[in-house]
C-alpha cells in the first residue's frame, strides 16, 4: 500500500480523533477513510465543479451535490 505523509494543524488533530473516537477508529483509520471516500465520491462522478485555488479543497468540499432527492 502506498505511504502518504500529511502535516495538519493541531486543532484539526483533535477534531478528527474526536471524530474517529465518536466512529471507534484510530486517527489513521479516520483519514483513511475519509480519503478513501473522497476518492470513491470522486471517481462515481459524484463532484461538480468548485471554483478553488487548491485542488484538494474542491476534492474534498462539502457543497451540495447532485439533485435534492427529498
Amino acid at each position: 500500500m502506498p505511504t502518504l505523509t500529511i502535516s495538519i494543524d493541531e486543532k484539526i488533530k483533535k477534531i478528527l480523533e474526536k471524530r474517529a473516537k465518536k466512529n471507534l477508529m484510530s486517527l489513521r483509520e479516520q483519514a483513511e477513510d475519509i480519503i478513501r471516500r473522497s476518492a470513491s465520491n470522486y471517481k462515481l462522478g459524484i463532484h461538480t465543479n468548485v471554483k478553488a485555488d487548491d485542488t484538494l479543497v474542491e476534492i474534498f468540499s462539502r457543497h451540495k451535490k447532485g439533485k435534492n432527492k427529498g
